[in-house]
């Protein structure tokens, strides 16, 4: 019993010891720029400067499906299956846009990239482009993302925007900013481009 017991004590030291290290890496990767314009009740307005994405799109109708075939092709791309087989630092988050239409997930290229100087994929299904600048809400979860929280806080970021009088623009999306084998101090975030203004501030 008592080798049971210490057994189980250094199995649990190894796991919050390594569970600490993913949390202190992942905080030294490169994060997707913004400017906070607004922090409201619940949510911040945010303004995101124009970036280069590596994206891919996707019939998925659900998150699991598409975080699963989507994170492995664009995870290909910046490890290697390039044509100058270049290795592309990971950054965070993870953007997936999950819909009936066309699902999409996007990885946001290190900012020392432009569309121009990123290798060329060689999956033809992942695509290269820099998006404009856009003003975005942004609500915050933790713990595992799935298909009903995502739901559950882009109906709760709606319902904010509405009692504000903000009005949102196109898909609520989601932003993931964790590896799946990281289990402390998860970050989630839905976000949705809005109209908005420097003047409305």
């Amino acid at each position: 019993m008592k080798n049971m017991w210490v057994a189980f004590i250094v199995i649990l030291i190894l796991f919050v010891a390594f569970q600490s290290f993913m949390s202190i890496s992942n905080s030294n990767i490169e994060k997707q720029q913004y400017r906070v314009i607004k922090a409201e009740k619940g949510f911040e307005l945010r303004y995101y400067p124009p970036a280069t994405f590596a994206t891919i799109k996707s019939s998925a109708k659900s998150f699991r499906d598409l975080s699963g075939n989507g994170f492995r092709k664009i995870a290909g791309y910046i490890f290697g299956n390039n044509e100058s087989s270049t290795k592309i630092a990971m950054t965070s988050p993870v953007h997936m846009d999950i819909n009936e239409k066309q699902s999409s997930m996007s990885f946001v290229m290190p900012s020392k990239y432009d569309a121009k100087s990123l290798p060329k994929p060689k999956d033809a299904q992942v695509e290269i482009h820099e998006t404009p600048g856009e003003y975005a809400a942004a609500i915050s979860f933790g713990g595992f993302a799935s298909d009903a929280n995502i739901r559950k806080y882009s109906d709760q970021l709606k319902q904010l925007l509405d009692q504000q009088g903000i009005k949102p623009i196109g898909n609520f999306r989601y932003l993931g900013y964790n590896p799946p084998y990281q289990i402390i101090a998860r970050k989630n975030e839905i976000i949705v481009a809005v109209e908005w203004n420097e003047s409305m501030n």
